[in-house]
């Protein structure tokens, strides 16, 4: 076995590997690792900014202490050694958790593209025929202040690491399917050798006594308790690829990675992608659309984009306010129930457009072009969609993105059924959060849900805004529904 591990296959019988338990725990953790994708860009950005703040540092100690008119080469020197930082290819797997905690790997990782900086700061002095001592001290210099700047980052850095509360929050967790001994097995390598990273949700199967519940259940406990990973782990003789590809999409609504063993995947499966998962080698057959990474590049944007839409629009809010407060009785704002990320509920904000004693909360009936229950003032906000603007608060309290799939209210209907009965792929569009507009919206797919082709239009954009993601199809999103959307025929 790989990285010495006992031997855990099928033939030596789930009976056994409790007796294992020891030595596995004794041969450590240290060969298993995983890459986060938060932790590695902080700590590629966190590095960049230390470098950046010691070579200002140095360039203020040369002008105090050694030259006080700085040279236009030592000013050079300076900025190219750290770019020469910057560009000097990075053994980015050194910050695998838990390796990133370790003093070996960090320096590993931190030691030649500092030893690279200070050979070009030194190369640059020289060849402007400065003495080659001076040009050494002076490289002595900077790599004192970038040393001191990366050793303080990196200490500070391993503690907040260490902490529990942090190791805790950057454990994946992992559920299990599967109900004979390769999952059980699988469930006991990760509960003695991975627990630093990984901690096992449970088992689940729809046979089999020794499970902690059915996959209906991991559906519903992953929208509970959120779950990064799911692993498919059963034996051929239960059907095989065929039952593998039945499990995943009834796993489509879930908010997870889902793996397989590869033994399972017997046909056509050339093109899924093969991934280590701590001493595993799975296959990939379900990603999450974003990982923490995006996730966190998307809610810096939206946070940003929409204090500054707020600030910008406060006029109108307050006129819009007085109008439908002098129009008719009731409440300026209108709460509905809507579901979201991960198929959670929340009350998304929308100006008030309708009587109040007509509102419908559930969304038992939509909206329809010449509805009686809207008011004057609402017909003119919903026209230019500006009853729309509140849910900015929606985005403010993380509950909404600028940019999604449109959340709909539990009741909705196309063709005289709930929507996630008339397309089974609806719940997909859970799987990021929704949005004030969407790529549906800007391609003309919004209003009225009449049949289940509308549904259907409006679902099949939703899924192509999910797979091409990126801020730039955001702002491109946002730009276009300013354009074309705020005066559209199909608002009302």
């Amino acid at each position: 076995m790989e990285n010495g591990e006992p031997d855990l296959s099928p033939s030596t019988g789930v009976d056994d590997i409790s007796s294992r338990w020891r030595l596995m725990h004794r041969a450590g953790e240290s060969s298993f690792s995983y890459r986060h994708p938060v932790v590695s860009q902080v700590v590629v950005l966190s590095d960049a900014m230390c470098v950046c703040l010691a070579v200002v540092a140095c360039i203020a100690w040369q002008r105090i202490y050694d030259t006080p008119e700085l040279s236009g080469a030592l000013l050079l020197a300076n900025v190219m050694a750290g770019g020469a930082f910057f560009l000097f290819p990075k053994n980015v797997p050194l910050l695998d958790i838990p390796d990133i905690t370790r003093l070996s790997f960090q320096l590993r990782y931190l030691a030649p593209p500092v030893v690279f900086g200070l050979v070009v700061f030194c190369a640059i002095l020289v060849m402007l025929s400065w003495p080659v001592g001076v040009a050494v001290r002076m490289g002595g210099e900077w790599l004192v202040f970038v040393v001191v700047a990366l050793a303080a980052e990196r200490i500070i850095g391993t503690y907040i690491l260490q902490t529990e509360a942090m190791a805790h929050r950057l454990t994946r967790k992992v559920a299990i399917i599967g109900s004979g001994a390769e999952a059980t097995q699988m469930a006991a390598r990760i509960n003695t050798r991975m627990q630093r990273m990984f901690r096992l949700v449970g088992i689940f199967d729809d046979q089999g006594s020794n499970v902690d519940g059915t996959i209906d259940e991991l559906v519903l406990r992953g929208r509970e308790d959120g779950i990064d990973a799911v692993i498919m782990s059963f034996p051929p003789a239960e059907g095989g690829q065929q039952h593998v590809m039945d499990v995943l999409w009834r796993l489509r609504g879930v908010l997870a990675d889902v793996y397989v063993v590869p033994t399972l995947m017997t046909e056509d499966c050339h093109f899924w992608p093969v991934e280590r998962f701590g001493p595993f080698s799975l296959t990939v057959l379900q990603r999450r659309p974003l990982s923490e990474w995006d996730m966190l590049e998307k809610r810096a944007f939206d946070l940003s984009a929409s204090v500054l839409i707020l600030i910008a629009i406060s006029p109108i809010l307050a006129l819009v306010a007085l109008a439908i407060k002098l129009d008719s009785r009731g409440p300026v704002l209108f709460c509905q129930p809507r579901q979201g990320f991960n198929n959670r509920y929340f009350n998304v904000f929308k100006f008030r457009s309708m009587y109040t004693d007509m509102a419908d909360s559930g969304a038992a009936r939509q909206t329809s072009r010449t509805d009686p229950r809207v008011t004057r003032v609402g017909r003119v906000i919903r026209r230019l969609s500006i009853d729309e603007l509140p849910q900015l608060f929606n985005v403010l309290r993380g509950e909404m993105s600028l940019v999604g799939p449109r959340p709909h209210a539990p009741q909705t209907r196309a063709g005289g059924q709930l929507l996630h009965e008339a397309m089974e792929e609806y719940v997909a569009r859970h799987r990021v959060q929704p949005g004030i507009t969407g790529w549906a919206q800007i391609n003309g797919s919004r209003g009225e849900l009449v049949t289940r082709e509308d549904l259907r239009r409006r679902v099949v954009l939703d899924l192509e805004y999910i797979r091409a993601w990126s801020i730039w199809l955001d702002m491109k999103i946002i730009f276009l529904t300013i354009k074309r959307e705020i005066f559209s025929r199909n608002a009302f």
